[in-house]
């Protein structure tokens, strides 16, 4: 295929779409879970639900089961960026510098794969930003529209700060989620290769192994960043000292952890886990079964 291969590109791209779609009602859980009980926020005091399976009851019986999917069109847009730059970045990356270590790339180099798979995430993440976005925006429920009119209202609105808003935790997030998901699912694959080949219980397993190392590491940064994304704040405004606004990722750390606890930073936690789990399998079966085909 010559020294420029564009199949992780497109295979990273639909194999995330693929999981996207599998996975979706559980993120909406996840994202409800994490805006609510802000003090800061009177749109989100109250605690509506107490748990995932909770959250998933009400919002089917009160809204719909429609609802659960609210936004999935803003994370396919996202995914079909995000995913392909990500895992097409981080395995072209990750084998032009294994051509240049002494070994010639026949062992797994952890600091190597880390570094890659962290400039594949954050940079991925801070391009799709706009969409994840308007996807948080949809599934809280604020947004009931289409992603065509949330995205104009918001340009028209809020500017362009806006559809970049959360853009740090994002892409800090974005890096740590790679940086211990990706090398930990190769260097896990690999270790089970001589007992289990390179066949799907290989890549179900690993992908466990994997997404529970990422889901303890990115929980607090997904909740600040989900919760950056969710407030609205006006083009050309200036924020005055009593707004209620989380001014950036730090501000948002300090004013949760004082508000609502520690604990804050970790809502949503058993949705992302049991979302990174499915979704993981899902990717990185259909990943790679796609290798397979050419």
């Amino acid at each position: 295929m010559g020294d420029r291969d564009w199949r992780p590109f497109i295979y990273g791209g639909l194999a995330s779409i693929v999981a996207e779609f599998g996975t979706f009602p559980i993120d909406t859980t996840k994202t409800r879970l994490q805006i609510q009980g802000q003090k800061i926020d009177p749109r989100h005091v109250e605690l509506r639900y107490t748990g995932m399976v909770d959250c998933f009851v009400k919002t089917s019986q009160q809204e719909g089961i429609k609802a659960l999917y609210c936004g999935i069109w803003p994370a396919v847009l996202r995914q079909a960026t995000y995913g392909t730059i990500k895992f097409g970045t981080y395995y072209s990356l990750k084998n032009a510098l294994a051509k240049r270590r002494a070994d010639g790339g026949s062992k797994e180099h952890l600091p190597t794969n880390t570094f890659c798979a962290a400039f594949a995430g954050g940079l991925s993440s801070a391009i799709a930003n706009p969409t994840d976005v308007l996807k948080v925006r949809m599934q809280v429920g604020d947004e009931k529209r289409n992603l065509v009119r949330c995205f104009a209202e918001m340009w028209a609105v809020e500017g362009v700060r806006g559809l970049w808003r959360g853009a740090a935790p994002t892409a800090q997030r974005a890096a740590l989620i790679a940086a211990v998901e990706l090398p930990a699912y190769d260097g896990c694959k690999r270790r089970l290769l001589p007992a289990l080949g390179d066949a799907p219980l290989n890549h179900l397993l690993s992908s466990l192994l994997a997404s529970l190392g990422s889901a303890v590491a990115s929980t607090p940064l997904d909740v600040v960043r989900t919760r950056l994304m969710n407030q609205k704040k006006l083009k050309d405004s200036v924020a005055k000292s009593n707004d209620n606004i989380y001014k950036g990722t730090i501000d948002c750390f300090v004013r949760t952890v004082r508000n609502e606890g520690f604990p804050a930073l970790y809502k949503g936690f058993v949705p992302t886990w049991l979302r990174m789990g499915p979704w993981n399998i899902i990717f990185f079966i259909t990943y790679e079964q796609l290798k397979q085909f050419y």
